[in-house]
């Protein structure tokens, strides 16, 4: 379908031939290309606040990447401050306006003091990307109550903490706002040894629509992203295993791993107006792992 001139892209300028980092060339795509700017006014965040978690690396530094790329302002989030601020800086020497918020998303304390920053700050959150967390690898019966604890509070609890706080000043505001929290595939099944990121996860999903039945009434639309696997630094280990990336690329359709920068279009979309009657739903990004047996 032809498109018109003002949508039309030069994909000579935005796309290349990949440079292979990994050692496997088929972790990547063929071609890489660089998101262009929307020029769709549907997908335009100009005049958009988005606070990202857990966004000084990996998938949610990838996803603030490209909401700024699309014309939103963006808060990084993370517990490192010096990793936060070098994350912000690369943002703002691409021309990105980026500004950088440092609390733990799991403590009620922390997120309620930081939300009061943005707030001095002037700072309002229109978009919310509930993304932090960790991954923990243990048989059940070998797991601590500590270690379960622990990655329910950072995984799931955090997206409420940040969500509740978010969604407080979005209906006051009267303007609405965009809530993605990001899912897995284990939103929908299950692996054995990461038990409490299944049940974090799971409940991502369901937290997503109990979101959705409270709040879409104020204009808050909220969404999840389902990654599949993707190659990032907390997958190092599993991409070197070869039995590993071997399972990976022969489960998923596509017959490789995701690159961060591949969720780009899907934030975009359920950060922007393109989504306005979309709510509760999770958009899987994963080559097609969860379509076939």
């Amino acid at each position: 379908m032809a498109l018109a001139s003002a949508d039309r892209v030069n994909t000579e300028k935005y796309c290349e031939i990949s440079q292979y980092s990994l050692a496997d060339a088929s972790l990547q795509p063929p071609i890489q290309c660089a998101a262009p700017t929307m020029s769709h006014p549907l997908f335009d965040l100009s005049g958009r606040t988005a606070l990202v978690t857990g966004s000084s690396r990996g998938l949610g530094h990838a996803m603030a990447e490209a909401l700024a790329q699309a014309g939103a302002r963006v808060v990084l989030n993370g517990i490192d401050p010096e990793r936060l601020a070098r994350s912000v800086e690369a943002l703002r020497a691409k021309g990105h306006a980026a500004e950088a918020a440092a609390f733990d998303v799991a403590d009620e304390g922390a997120v309620c003091q930081g939300f009061a920053s943005l707030d001095a700050a002037g700072i309002e959150v229109d978009i919310l990307v509930n993304n932090a967390g960790i991954q923990l690898r243990k048989p059940l019966v070998e797991l601590a109550l500590a270690e379960w604890e622990q990655v329910l509070r950072t995984n799931l609890t955090s997206a409420f903490l940040v969500g509740r706080e978010a969604a407080r000043r979005m209906i006051a505001r009267g303007r609405g706002g965009k809530i993605i929290n990001i899912g897995s595939l284990t939103s929908e099944a299950a692996r054995a040894t990461v038990a409490p990121y299944t049940a974090a996860k799971g409940g991502i999903k369901m937290l997503t629509r109990a979101m959705t039945a409270e709040w879409a009434e104020h204009g808050i639309q909220a969404n999840a992203i389902g990654p599949g696997y993707m190659a990032t630094e907390m997958n190092t280990a599993l991409i070197q295993n070869p039995a590993f990336d071997g399972w990976v690329k022969a489960r998923t359709p596509a017959r490789r791993w995701g690159q961060p920068q591949e969720l780009a279009g899907a934030a975009i979309f359920l950060a922007s107006a393109a989504s306005d009657y979309v709510n509760g739903q999770i958009l899987y990004v994963d080559g097609g792992m969860l379509a076939v047996l």
